[in-house]
């Protein structure tokens, strides 16, 4: 009897489930950004809300949650309710980087985080501010040959893809920079512009802007070809640094333990967005590529990613506090 009655809750419970998810959304959802406004994870979240709560019958709503590299936002989603209202953008920088090299992560990436589905894959482009006199990678060069430790290079903060480009790029040369973290990109870029700060490297869609304007020279970009934005900058192995190549990715994620209807639903709304040609046109225009294929080939790729960084990290005895 008693084994019936328990039986019965569980299928009660299960019904229920899968009666909630089918109704959802029933109240607006929040994308949760880990950084400040006006970086490439703040821009691809608002590109992608509007017609995202149009496709849901809800609104999309997007929050700012900057500090500690991402980590401490993405921590709070993790844990908090798995019922698919409060989502993360997340990134290389939260979902692989950070993690990676934190000494003691808030939450483990593989085990905390659902996908929902992958969005786009972002070069990352090393910039001067135009109110310096570095107009060519080789300059940059030879101002921090000249200056061994005190040329100024920004990034999103500590523990981001950014940071990592950045300590992989004086690994690889022996160049000498002083890193400057932010809390986001956008405080960054507004510092690089104004001369504070005289070098950065960030994600290509988040400076594409400054680039274009003039307020940023391009000096060169991480992948392994050149951007079709950009296709008069070279790129880091180009001009001889063999075998550099690094890109971020974003992608729409949900705490472990989410439904499957309700990841599924999120997920097929998010294909069906970023099939759209505005949208599209949005990030083509920012210089990124759309990642094509399902969550799984996705969640399977952020998990390489993540064990990636962890041995590069681990190898070069980062474990950040």
């Amino acid at each position: 009897m008693h084994l019936w009655r328990a039986a019965a809750i569980v299928v009660a419970g299960v019904l229920a489930a899968g009666a909630a998810a089918q109704d959802f959304p029933v109240k607006p959802v929040r994308i949760v950004v880990p950084f400040a406004p006006g970086g490439n994870v703040d821009i691809t979240a608002r590109t992608i809300a509007g017609p995202l709560g149009e496709l849901l019958g809800q609104q999309v709503v997007v929050e700012n949650r900057p500090g500690g590299g991402g980590m401490v936002a993405t921590a709070q989603v993790v844990k908090g309710p798995a019922d698919g209202y409060a989502l993360v953008l997340g990134s290389s920088s939260t979902i692989s980087v950070a993690p990676a090299t934190a000494k003691n992560p808030p939450y483990d990436p593989t085990r905390d985080l659902a996908v929902v589905g992958p969005i786009q894959a972002v070069p990352i482009v090393l910039t001067a501010s135009a109110k310096t006199t570095i107009t060519s990678y080789r300059e940059f060069v030879a101002q921090a040959q000249a200056r061994p430790g005190r040329l100024s290079v920004a990034s999103a903060g500590t523990g981001t893809s950014n940071h990592l480009a950045i300590e992989l790029l004086m690994r690889q040369t022996g160049l000498k920079l002083i890193h400057v973290p932010y809390k986001g990109s956008g405080p960054a870029l507004i510092d690089l512009v104004g001369g504070q700060v005289e070098t950065m490297m960030d994600q290509l869609t988040a400076s594409a802007n400054h680039i274009k304007e003039g307020r940023l020279r391009a000096l060169a970009v991480t992948t392994a070809r050149r951007s079709a934005l950009l296709p008069e900058v070279p790129t880091l192995a180009e001009l001889g640094v063999g075998g550099y190549e690094v890109s971020t990715f974003t992608g729409l994620f949900a705490p472990a333990g989410t439904p499957r209807a309700v990841l599924d639903r999120l997920g097929g709304a998010l294909a069906r967005v970023l099939a759209q040609g505005p949208v599209r046109e949005r990030f083509a225009g920012l210089g990124v590529e759309m990642i094509e294929g399902d969550a799984r080939a996705f969640e399977a790729y952020v998990r390489r990613d993540f064990e990636n960084w962890r041995a590069v990290s681990r190898d070069a005895g980062i474990a950040l506090e």
